[in-house]
């Protein structure tokens, strides 16, 4: 598991660098074409290769706050991580970089398992399949999507809802 938190973690150091620091962590075996060739990979994934090619040593923090954002999800792709923890992975974003995100979400969780923690219940009814209203530690409820949403079992989940509690 991997976590990417709801501010990008960009180092200071070139857009590849910060793609690849990980492999060259814990694979330090991997030549520069194979490098290359999993950040290129792993940019298309995320929707950032034909806007960065050009800029792969350029520094990351010269990045929108979008593109920092998908540059540190495509920095996780590139170690294959199963499974993605998003803390707020939109909260500092505008919408347009809210939207790509959300669509490139719909995407990768074809082949990635990704939680996300939102206070955004729009974005939660859009993006996820299966929600679980927690409170204090506690798990309220939980189930499948349209059905907390539409016809929730709890009563703390319909006032959470809509917006009648937190």
């Amino acid at each position: 598991m991997i976590y990417i938190g709801q501010s990008p973690l960009i180092f200071r150091m070139s857009v590849f660098e910060n793609v690849v620091i990980g492999l060259k962590y814990w694979r330090p075996k991997y030549d520069k074409e194979c490098l290359y060739e999993a950040a290129e990979a792993a940019l298309k994934r995320v929707a950032l290769w034909d806007s960065i090619k050009e800029k792969l040593t350029a520094g990351a923090n010269e990045l929108s706050a979008g593109e920092q954002q998908r540059l540190c999800i495509a920095r996780a792709l590139t170690l294959n991580a199963e499974v993605l923890l998003m803390d707020e992975p939109t909260a500092f974003l505008d919408p347009i970089s809210s939207t790509k995100i959300e669509e490139w979400l719909d995407e990768i969780a074809q082949t990635v398992t990704i939680l996300i923690v939102t206070h955004n219940m729009q974005q939660a009814a859009r993006v996820s399949k299966r929600t679980m209203n927690v409170y204090l530690g506690e798990l309220v409820e939980e189930g499948d999507t349209q059905a907390i949403f539409t016809t929730p079992k709890e009563r703390r989940t319909q006032d959470y809802i809509t917006g009648r509690f937190g």
